[in-house]
């Protein structure tokens, strides 16, 4: 048997010797014969290849014998040669002609690498080849995007997720992925839309024809079906800083391209009719947001033609372990270069590694381009348009209009999700999901919620229980009802609210609302800017409230977006105030000291005028949410005129806001973010209707409130106050040796506060009131500001955020000099 076994391999080796085919030869210059090192030789649409030595001598064995080899080099014609069949030695020589034509002058310096006079072109070359100097174009775009969990079926699945996908794989409900692992796909979308583009004025628009969403978990794929076109799928390399994953990456051909990248010159070669220089580049340092991969520069014009990019697993990004992105493009209108075709891969991994993760995988391509031929500026105003039926077109209508045909695995992606979807644990699991993402449960077109107010603890209300809801779109896809009611056991009260509010228009949005409603609130926390801190204000109402008050409001209002990025909104509300603690106040002033008064009454109508440049919303249900407007900054102005004797009113006032806030990269300082605002109160008011500064007791950061104040420890009539933010991501721990594989990032912040109070304000406060006792009162800023400053880390194990606050002026007995202040956020 061993001689058997001897025997055959042998045999299988005297055949494989047959079988190979052994070609060598040189390359030199065809006009003076010297010999080319590095010289590509290879077999074209194959990865078979070789390069020539110092010498420009090549020696290559091939399995198969090739109809011909191809040899390529920087600034030669490449030349192809046939290959003969049945000669299993031989030889070729390839005389290289120079590109004369083709080839602009590069100038390379004594001792410089190669590839830096090409960057150099490149970098000059940005403004003629960015599509960004067009001064219009259009196209239409086909998104693919696919999710699957992987890293499933490696051991038994613990809690609900863990065994459901446990459940899952052992019905044999995966698929292989491109590795072999298990893949388990839970989301396949495609769309089909026209993308608009004009200069001057910067506007885009982006009008989605057709969405097919197919996904676990999703109950209704309007808003899912808003964020998956070709808008948000737009990498320019031409960019100095490409945003992937909310993530601001340094470009390989950015303007300081030296300081973050080595360039090597790798060769030459034909990308479709494009004769192409090859250029490698990597960071220069682990830890940084840059790319590593490979970019095709076209020779005669040094205009990017295709990229492979990935990003690293050291790169400081949570659960990301891999980021893949391939783009090519194609040349259109006058030299500018727009995409062909864009795919990104990304592997987002669990918070453990035996954890499922996640790969995204989305596909992009382009058609129909159009160039400089702007649209009207009315035509922008809606940067984001689903036609109506654009999640119902029927399959034939997907057959004809796909830009590529399905494969055979995008149809079982399909089946296998529909399959999922119907399996009673996934169906509790996404239930349950949605119900703690969304804060409501839906029992038809009545959705009940949300669930954080459910219950509360404190010293007036005792055990408080609320039980609320509102309509949703099933009920109505204008008209939207809210309400609550909620009861305690000690002060045994109800309070209640109701609230309406009807679309006018979803066009250019319009809308008209009310509310009414009757609860128990505290002096400190009555701003109108924690209207957005659900979480804060639920978490305020257990232990012991501060100045409590039973406020009794009616609130109408009309807002419609008058242009695209300006929202006016005019509102008319009666407050009645009644406090739940021993409070007076002069009803007429300091020189009637008679007319005391522990209630009162306001009537108010406020005008607000809000400014967000290129603003981009997409439409939630009967909601519209913001996706940003990018790094320019917003802006917000608010009139509120106090009317006496209107409605009940006791009190008449004059207020005016301003608010500006803005988020801007600042290159390897990372990211920044301040908002300024200030405001005055021209007439004297009860102190409840002062700027109450609000202080943050609670061992939460919250970026609306001053970390180490007090509640209602500072009140003002005339305010300014600056809150910033310096997001360094890994520019100081990246450094460290050690520490910079715990991927802790550092940050800064400072809040600063000016603030003063009339002496007509102060003169309101009695200094005792009816029952005799001293008044409880605040501080005023005086002529010294409040300074808070602090600095933190975030990224610890992935998702904890600790800040350090030093209190730096009014610096009282009793006060907190420093603090600690923790908060959880899951940020990539």
């Amino acid at each position: 048997m061993q001689r058997y076994f001897v025997l055959s391999l042998l045999l299988l080796a005297s055949l494989v010797s047959h079988a190979q085919t052994r070609i060598s030869g040189q390359a030199t210059d065809a006009a003076t014969g010297e010999a080319l090192p590095f010289v590509g030789i290879f077999i074209k649409n194959s990865s078979i290849g070789t390069s020539t030595d110092v010498e420009g001598k090549y020696n290559i064995r091939l399995s198969a014998t090739p109809d011909s080899l191809t040899a390529a080099f920087v600034g030669y014609l490449p030349l192809t040669l046939p290959v003969q069949r049945g000669v299993a030695v031989q030889t070729l020589d390839f005389k290289l002609r120079t590109n004369a034509q083709q080839l602009q002058e590069v100038v390379i310096r004594p001792g410089e690498n190669p590839a830096w006079p090409i960057m150099r072109r490149v970098i000059a070359q940005k403004n003629v080849n960015d599509k960004r100097r067009l001064t219009a174009y259009q196209y239409e775009a086909y998104t693919k995007m696919q999710f699957d969990v992987d890293n499933v079926g490696r051991q038994k699945g613990k809690g609900v997720v863990g065994k459901a996908i446990t459940s899952l794989v052992d019905s044999q409900l995966y698929l292989a992925g491109e590795d072999g692992k298990k893949l388990l796909p839970f989301f396949i979308s495609e769309s089909l839309s026209d993308f608009y583009y004009t200069r001057d004025p910067k506007r885009s628009k982006e009008i989605i024809k057709a969405t097919k969403v197919t996904g676990i978990g999703l109950q209704d794929g309007t808003l899912v079906s808003q964020v998956i076109g070709s808008n948000y799928q737009d990498y320019n390399f031409y960019q100095n800083w490409v945003s992937v994953l909310q993530k601001n990456f340094i470009s390989p051909m950015a303007d300081s391209w030296k300081g973050y990248y080595t360039y090597e010159l790798e060769d030459s070669t034909y990308i479709g009719d494009d004769w192409c220089y090859e250029l490698s580049f990597k960071q220069k340092r682990p830890q940084d947001l840059a790319f590593n991969g490979r970019m095709w520069i076209t020779a005669d014009g040094y205009a990017l033609r295709k990229l492979d990019a990935t990003v690293s697993k050291s790169a400081n990004i949570n659960f990301v372990e891999g980021i893949a992105l391939k783009q090519e493009l194609q040349q259109v209108g006058e030299q500018a270069w727009m995409p062909l075709g864009t795919e990104v891969k990304i592997r987002i991994v669990g918070l453990t590694p035996k954890r499922p993760g996640v790969l995204a995988k989305v596909y992009t391509s382009y058609r129909d381009v159009v160039v400089n031929q702007p649209e009207k500026p009315g035509f922008f105003d809606k940067p984001v348009e689903l036609l109506t039926g654009a999640g119902r077109q029927a399959e034939s209508f997907w057959e004809q209009r796909r830009h590529d045909t399905l494969s055979v695995a995008d149809r079982q992606v399909y089946a296998t999700i529909n399959a999922i979807r119907e399996t009673p644990k996934v169906k509790r699991f996404t239930d349950m999901a949605t119900v703690l993402g969304t804060g409501y449960k839906s029992f038809g077109k009545v959705s009940w919620g949300p669930w954080p107010y459910t219950y509360a603890y404190n010293d007036v209300e005792g055990h408080c229980f609320q039980l609320g809801g509102k309509t949703n779109i099933n009920f109505s896809d204008k008209l939207e009802l809210r309400g609550y009611a909620a009861y305690g056991t000690d002060d045994q009260k109800y309070k209640y609210s109701l609230s309406g509010r009807y679309i006018l228009s979803r066009k250019r949005w319009s809308e008209v609302g009310f509310t009414h409603q009757e609860d128990l609130q505290q002096v400190g926390l009555m701003s109108d800017k924690l209207a957005s801190s659900p979480f804060f204000l639920g978490f305020s109402r257990f232990g012991e409230l501060r100045r409590p008050m039973m406020v009794r409001e009616t609130n109408l209002y009309l807002q419609r977006d008058v242009l695209r990025g300006v929202t006016e909104r005019i509102s008319l509300r009666k407050r009645h105030f009644d406090p739940h603690y021993d409070f007076a106040y002069y009803r007429n002033g300091a020189d009637q000291p008679d007319e005391l008064a522990s209630s009162f009454t306001s009537t108010e109508v406020s005008f607000l005028t809000r400014y967000a440049r290129d603003e981009v919303y997409v439409e939630n249900d009967n909601d519209r949410i913001s996706l940003g407007s990018g790094s320019y900054p917003v802006l917000s102005l608010k009139y509120t005129l106090g009317l006496n004797n209107a409605l009940g009113a006791t009190v008449d006032y004059q207020r005016v806001d301003l608010g500006v806030e803005q988020e801007f990269v600042m290159g390897r300082l990372g990211n920044a973010l301040y908002r300024l605002e200030a405001g005055r109160i021209f007439s004297p008011v009860p102190y409840p209707l002062l700027e109450v500064h609000t202080g943050n007791e609670t061992p939460f950061y919250y970026d609306a409130t001053y970390n180490l104040m007090d509640y209602f420890e500072f009140a003002s009539d005339t305010y300014a106050s600056l809150h910033y933010e310096q997001y360094f991501e890994g520019l100081l721990f990246n450094r460290l040796p050690l520490i910079k594989k715990l991927k802790w990032r550092v940050l800064g912040s400072a809040n600063i506060l000016y603030g003063s109070l009339s002496q007509s304000n102060l003169n309101l406060m009695p200094e005792l009131t009816p029952a005799g006792n001293r008044q409880e009162s605040f501080k005023e800023l005086g002529h010294a500001p409040y300074v808070e400053l602090g600095y933190g880390i975030e990224n610890i194990f992935k998702i904890l955020r600790v800040d350090a606050f030093h209190r730096l002026t009014h610096l009282d007995e009793g006060t907190r000099k420093f603090g600690l202040k923790f908060s959880v956020q899951f940020k990539l």
